[in-house]
């Protein structure tokens, strides 16, 4: 007999003018780790805030029901009693704060009424101990990368006397070893009894870890997997994700550049702050017309410290080499001069430096044009409106009109108003930095196609990715990075992952 610790009946959740989820089932075993997939906006992440009672009860419809007993949580502070513990893909960790601190925010350790600093570090100490970290606990949050916040957040979880740890996304901004690392404590909980609930667009990491898996598709329940079983792979989950086979993972398209667009001679880039250090050294590549050219190298090579610098000089300081465009010297010393230059970047960073999420999806798209909708100073609002329903036309945007507010859509759809922003500038060359980061493989197939249309309409595409198959699935040519030195560039015809690494792991002899 299944020992279900916990049963979802029925959930309903309805927003204003969208039903999210209707007549959603779930049924997670103790001690599994419970896989659940679905497209941007299926209502995974509902689903979760229904449990968790971020959306309390009295707000949606349907029965939860923990370790037998039914349960109606009021707010987050009600599940997190009963062992529930949720990790949202935006980590809520403060980042002024110490690590001891942020472990036990809400849950301080006092003594007659004052925090015993002693005894928070201590407890700290030990929970970090648990998760693989080695970091003192009064370490500022801030000056630690992604993937050793997201282990403080389990630590924080821990500390809670988690029975249920419910991970949103929890690898979607890690590189490859810090992903490694958490699954690999994910099995570690798994093996104290912990049972786990993960969110991920990542089929691979789901086909490694997972029990079971249910998919989600419209709001709706389509089906749940057992793992072990042979018939589990991962073009049934994504036929169960996007309602269809995807008989390929990139669309079909053929290229036919013309004349050079973009030219960079010995770019070099020294860091910000730390005097004497290097992060681009002498960079030379070039882009065509009609051409997608991708940059790929290992964490750290200084991939979008090169984008960022050429887009403006938004990152790095004692800038050096040549910047050509149509075989004309070019001058790129603010963002304004880039834009007027026809050089458009699209952040791997969204949510931070994409987009203006509590502002609608016209302001956003107009946010970088706003000149040509202001020709005597005021913005035309009426064309505003049509600039707006014109991309979101284009580029499918599922918004129920462009006065929706950007934070309240999925993120294939935010990454959509990105593009769409960039694209009203009518660039002669796009930058896309990670432009599928976080994204199912339902809307990045939709994006892949995107860009196939703007290298068909003779734009310049240069494309940042960490995700070695999306390079040689979409690009012409592929440079690679290492250290801050071009070290190869390889026509896709001709490169391999292996020989990708290989370029991207070499020391010296740059390559032109």
């Amino acid at each position: 007999m299944s020992d279900h610790i916990l049963e979802m009946r029925s959930i309903t959740k309805t927003f204003p003018g969208v039903k999210a989820l209707q007549d959603v089932s779930l049924e997670v075993e103790r001690g599994e780790i419970h896989a659940i997939c679905g497209e941007n906006g299926a209502g995974k992440s509902t689903l979760m805030k229904v449990l968790s009672g971020v959306y309390p009860a009295g707000t949606y419809e349907g029965e939860i029901y923990f370790e037998g007993e039914p349960v109606r949580f009021g707010s987050i502070n009600d599940s997190e009693d009963k062992g529930i513990v949720i990790i949202h893909q935006e980590l809520a960790l403060v980042p002024f704060l110490s690590v001891a601190e942020n472990i036990f925010l809400g849950n301080e350790q006092a003594k007659n009424g004052l925090i015993d600093w002693h005894a928070t570090n201590a407890k700290a100490a030990e929970l970090l101990d648990q998760v693989g970290l080695r970091e003192n606990p009064v370490t500022q949050v801030s000056t630690l990368g992604v993937g050793k916040q997201q282990l403080i957040e389990i630590a924080k979880a821990l500390s809670k006397d988690v029975k249920l740890l419910i991970l949103d996304e929890p690898t979607a901004a890690l590189n490859d070893q810090d992903s490694e690392h958490l699954l690999g404590l994910l099995r570690q909980l798994k093996e104290r009894g912990i049972t786990c609930i993960m969110i991920s667009h990542k089929l691979g990491e789901i086909a490694a870890i997972a029990d079971s898996t249910t998919i989600i598709r419209d709001g709706k329940t389509i089906e749940t997997l057992d793992m072990s079983q042979p018939d589990a792979t991962q073009n049934r989950i994504i036929r169960g994700m996007v309602g269809r086979d995807l008989d390929h993972m990139y669309p079909e398209h053929t290229s036919h550049p013309g004349e050079e667009v973009f030219r960079i001679e010995d770019w070099t880039v020294m860091h910000p702050t730390q005097v004497g250090r290097v992060v681009v050294d002498g960079a030379h590549l070039n882009v065509r017309a009609g051409e997608i050219v991708g940059i790929a190298g290992l964490m750290g090579a200084g991939r979008t410290e090169l984008a960022m610098s050429v887009f403006g000089q938004a990152y790095g300081r004692d800038i050096k080499g040549k910047v050509f465009m149509h075989g004309k010297e070019i001058k790129v010393r603010s963002v304004s001069e880039a834009i007027d230059n026809g050089i458009a970047y699209a952040t791997e960073d969204r949510k931070r430096y994409g987009l203006n999420l509590i502002e609608d999806i016209k302001r956003n798209i107009s946010a970088s044009s706003l000149g040509k909708l202001a020709p005597r100073g005021w913005v035309n609002a009426n064309e505003e409106i049509a600039v707006a329903e014109r991309y979101r036309g284009d580029l499918n945007i599922k918004a129920p009109s462009v006065m929706s507010v950007v934070g309240k859509l999925s993120g294939g759809n935010q990454q959509k108003v990105v593009l769409s922003k960039w694209l009203y500038t009518e660039p002669d060359l796009l930058i896309l930095d990670e432009p599928t980061r976080g994204i199912d493989v339902g809307a990045k197939f939709e994006i892949y196609t995107i860009i196939n249309r703007l290298a068909d309409a003779g734009k310049a595409v240069l494309v940042i990715s960490s995700e070695l198959p999306e390079l040689l699935g979409i690009c012409d040519r592929i440079y690679t990075l290492s250290a801050g030195r071009i070290t190869g560039v390889v026509d896709v015809e001709e490169a391999t992952q292996e020989r990708l690494m290989e370029l991207m792991t070499k020391e010296k002899d740059q390559v032109s």
